[in-house]
């Protein structure tokens, strides 16, 4: 009863702090403008499918994908032995489902150990992938100490609940096999009946070791639950919200500001008559409020995989631009701005904002705008509408701009092309006269 009370209380702890925590990134995400995400529910369940259920836009790498199915995959269905664990902890039974599964229940525990070991090397090769090899997208100036010590936090975590997942099978086996106590025969451990004989063979001894590492085993799992709010592998929460409530519209295709819209229809129709007065508040994006709330929502999917910047054109040729960290940055500066509301209230406001304190003008106007970014991301996040945002807020609030972009704008207004050649002369090169 000890030992039951016990797990009770570290659950009930792991599931309030968990939750306090979700709540307070949900109400993050809903600091962004409205935006309405809810038509063609039937396409929009069909892109979740095959975005995030299916990992359609993973195989683009098919190495890597391969990898994060074997995690994917574990990750879900492993987390039927946790149902189990957790059951067996709050009532203190053991393998529970064993009976009421029959030899069904073999052949589960059996493909969870298959799936373990297939998790765990994943993971060590991932991190060799980070850690030993290096690959150029794992780096960046965004890549500081912690965004590559929190991917290897995961890592390392995911392969030490899996060495004692098996470790606990192991030692279970072994008990079974000696009809110690209530170590029932149930199960089947294709794998962790290899290390069975690594195992001492007294009793007492691979009892400890079998509860020792059940206790590790779900300890690590509620630990990892609770450390996800603060990591960039709260995608595994978010990602299939996320493409569900992904733009359908062609990628090309911007969104027009309702107010500014109105007033340009007034100008070339003198008896167009707008629906309703619409207040812009702010042209643009100067800060994180400024966003949308799906904005807000992609900012906490990112996992800061590098897809989108090792595709940037921009990027690639040296410029300052990096997709991911204009995710990164919202990210933070909107977990930020959540600080500070908790702290300070709701009518706190620093002399911060997401432009300038977070995001440099260089790196907006090194965008070309071309949709790699949004194309390469795995789970339909894009970065061109933050960056359009904050271009709109630089142009139409501030009259700032690029002297490149200001002779563009002249030349719009006077001839009515981006070019310095007026109207008349628009097809001289036709008559030869260029």
């Amino acid at each position: 009863m000890i030992a039951q009370l016990i797990f009770i209380l570290i659950l009930g702890a792991s599931v309030y702090l968990f939750s306090k925590n979700v709540v307070k990134i949900r109400r993050n995400i809903l600091l962004g403008r409205d935006t309405d995400r809810s038509n063609n529910r039937a396409l929009r369940w069909k892109t979740m499918a095959k975005v995030a259920l299916g990992q359609t836009k993973m195989v683009k790498r098919p190495f890597a994908a391969i990898l994060h199915f074997f995690v994917y995959a574990g990750f879900i269905i492993i987390n039927l032995e946790v149902m189990e664990i957790m059951i067996d902890g709050v009532f203190g039974s053991h393998r529970i489902f064993s009976k009421s599964l029959g030899g069904l229940y073999s052949l589960l525990i059996g493909s969870f150990e298959i799936l373990a070991i297939l998790v765990l090397v994943s993971c060590v090769v991932f991190l060799c992938r980070r850690n030993i090899a290096k690959l150029k997208r794992f780096s960046g100036v965004e890549m500081t100490s912690w965004p590559k010590s929190d991917a290897n936090y995961i890592l390392i975590t995911e392969i030490l609940l899996m060495s004692a997942f098996l470790t606990m099978n192991a030692a279970d086996h072994k008990l079974q096999l000696l009809n110690f106590g209530h170590y029932i025969q149930a199960g089947s451990f294709p794998v962790s009946s290899f290390l069975a004989p690594l195992l001492p063979t007294s009793t007492g001894a691979l009892e400890m070791i079998e509860r020792g590492c059940w206790w590790f085993h779900i300890i690590g799992i509620l630990a990892f639950l609770n450390y996800l709010p603060y990591s960039k592998h709260f995608h595994i929460m978010l990602a299939f919200p996320n493409t569900y409530y992904s733009n359908l519209n062609p990628k090309g295709k911007f969104n027009n500001m309702a107010s500014v819209t109105g007033e340009v229809k007034a100008m070339l129709d003198p008896t167009f008559v707008p629906e309703a007065a619409v207040e812009p508040g702010r042209f643009g994006v100067k800060d994180v409020t400024d966003l949308t709330w799906k904005n807000l929502m992609e900012a906490y999917t990112c996992t800061e995989c590098g897809r989108c910047t090792s595709v940037c054109p921009a990027n690639i040729t040296g410029k300052l631009l990096s997709p991911r960290k204009i995710m990164m940055d919202t990210r933070d500066r909107i977990t930020e701005v959540g600080n500070n509301i908790d702290k300070q209230g709701k009518e706190f406001k620093d002399d911060k904002s997401l432009l300038d304190t977070y995001i440099t003008r260089e790196e907006i106007w090194a965008c070309t705008s071309c949709n790699a970014c949004v194309e390469a991301c795995p789970v339909n996040i894009n970065p061109l509408e933050i960056i359009i945002g904050l271009r709109q807020f630089a142009v139409m609030e501030e009259s700032q701009a690029p002297a490149s972009i200001n002779n563009m704008f002249g030349n719009v207004e006077n001839n009515g092309a981006p070019w310095k050649y007026s109207n008349a002369d628009r097809l001289n090169w036709a008559n030869n006269e260029v």
